[in-house]
């Protein structure tokens, strides 16, 4: 059982709609899913299973089919157990950021506040979506007056963004967010990956992703990570 802090309800939508529903009874056995629930994944229309339900078949489907690697090797989808700075709790239509670092990997994840479990928007509300590199970029070109708290003293004074490679900005973001972290795991698509130069010749590789979930862990796990 998951204590979820974000789910994102878009792909695991788009993403269980792409099962081969003969496939689908199956996976639910591997998940240990309801199989009365899921049922209705080969008998009636899928809108009809719940959120946790389609996101168990997802992930099952994601580890059957494809290379869901460790967040220090990414594949194209990837796992991690990290403490993550969470910022972007505020307006419902803004990005949210993700960020932790386990030895020389830093994680750094972009979706959508409207995801984040408990913090919902007004139904009638339009939802934007964060989960690709374009947003990402504009949040570090463009910070949320609201997100200043979370920022450290001096960052206004730094390098503007776009004067650097984009890793390095990155970088420089998740070191200037002063949120408490929070130890979670996550399943999450990769969009970009690159590595920077540290002081003394350190090479720190920077994984940027988009979460398809993110939930607490019961802490820092022993001989997993770099």
């Amino acid at each position: 059982m998951r204590y979820y802090i974000y789910i994102s309800t878009a792909k695991v939508d788009m993403l269980y709609a792409q099962i081969p529903p003969t496939l689908a009874r199956r996976l639910a056995v591997e998940a240990k899913v309801d199989l009365k629930v899921l049922s209705l994944a080969v008998q009636s229309p899928r809108g009809d299973a719940t959120a946790y339900d389609k996101l168990n078949l997802v992930e099952a489907y994601l580890e059957r089919e494809f290379d869901v690697s460790w967040m220090s090797e990414p594949t194209a989808w990837f796992r991690g157990d990290l403490a993550l700075r969470i910022a972007g709790y505020g307006d419902a239509n803004s990005p949210t950021f993700m960020t932790g670092q386990d030895g020389d990997t830093l994680v750094a994840l972009i979706g959508s506040a409207h995801h984040l479990v408990g913090y919902e928007p007004a139904p009638d509300m339009h939802r934007v979506g964060h989960s690709a590199l374009p947003s990402l970029f504009q949040l570090l070109r463009d910070v949320p007056p609201e997100w200043e708290y979370q920022l450290g003293p001096g960052w206004r004074e730094e390098e503007r963004p776009g004067e650097r490679h984009a890793v390095h900005e990155v970088l420089h973001f998740a070191e200037a967010l002063t949120v408490p972290p929070v130890y979670c795991e996550f399943l999450a698509r990769q969009l970009m990956r690159g590595s920077v130069e540290l002081e003394g010749g350190r090479e720190l590789t920077v994984v940027i992703g988009t979460p398809l979930y993110v939930a607490m862990s019961d802490g820092e796990p022993e001989g997993r990570g770099a």
